[in-house]
């Protein structure tokens, strides 16, 4: 699944002009893409269903399916209802496990996205980024790379403990336990934050098919490289999706690429 879009969101005073590319592929390795994009303004998310798990794709699919029914196209959104959202999608995701299943019988997916709000008279028109699991959101700045979202993953909580470093986490055998996801419990744990939004701003989700393959320096090669100027017309999802793959590919592949022009 490949797009390149664009939109605009009409504000009272202002304008929010959004360009976005969004790609989601199977990987070279697995047999089911369990992975699913929403790349619909003003939300935009990426639902990496939990591998080994029942019904994984049916699990992320439903997220979508839950987020599209809450959210009005092409017009800001609201804090309460991107939570509602979340809540409603963790209900969704809980209603395919039968009553007695556990473990890996659970259905379940991770949740990471921004969405384009009205945070009230007060505190005006943010971006929200909200995160349930180990697929992540970062922003580019000025040629920066920064991770907002922090994983919900067993390996994290060791790193935070200060048990193991980064660079051990990255091969550690429990790198692919995560600790929070939808539908894993009857209330779920969203990390929520509101960014201002202003002027230019530049936003990339992705399921955790991509990091495992692409560190942190990696992806910023690939966004600070101008491949259009060599006669490349791929989108910038298309071509991290396709260094992960030829990098071994080895699980599903999902990007999200937001460009934002506010004001």
């Amino acid at each position: 699944m490949t797009l390149n879009q664009q939109s605009t969101i009409e504000l009272s005073a202002a304008t929010a002009r959004l360009c976005f590319s969004a790609r989601s592929d199977v990987g070279s390795v697995r047999k089911v893409n369990e992975d699913s994009i929403l790349a619909q303004s003003p939300v935009f998310l990426v639902a990496d269903g939990m591998g080994g798990h029942a019904q994984g794709d049916v699990a992320s699919q439903t997220v979508l399916r839950v987020f599209d029914e809450h959210i009005a196209r092409d017009l800001p959104s609201t804090p309460e209802r991107i939570l509602d959202a979340i809540h409603s999608s963790n209900d969704a995701v809980r209603d395919l496990s039968a009553a007695d299943d556990f473990g890996t019988a659970v259905s379940g997916t991770t949740l990471a996205g921004i969405a384009f709000v009205d945070a009230g008279d007060d505190v005006g028109y943010h971006w929200m980024v909200f995160n349930v699991g180990d697929s992540r959101v970062y922003t580019w700045t000025d040629g920066v790379l920064t991770q907002l979202s922090v994983d919900h993953s067993a390996v994290q909580e060791m790193v935070d403990a200060g048990l193991i470093s980064m660079e051990d986490a990255e091969k550690h055998p429990e790198r692919n336990v995560i600790t929070r996801a939808i539908g894993a419990d009857e209330f779920v744990d969203a990390d929520v934050w509101l960014l201002p939004a202003h002027n230019e701003q530049s936003f990339l989700m992705c399921s955790d098919g991509l990091t495992k393959e692409l560190d942190d320096v990696a992806i910023a090669r690939v966004l600070a490289t101008d491949i259009r100027s060599e006669g490349d017309e791929r989108s910038i999802a298309d071509q991290l999706v396709d260094e992960a793959i030829e990098h071994g590919g080895r699980d599903n592949v999902s990007v999200i690429y937001v460009e934002s022009a506010f004001g």
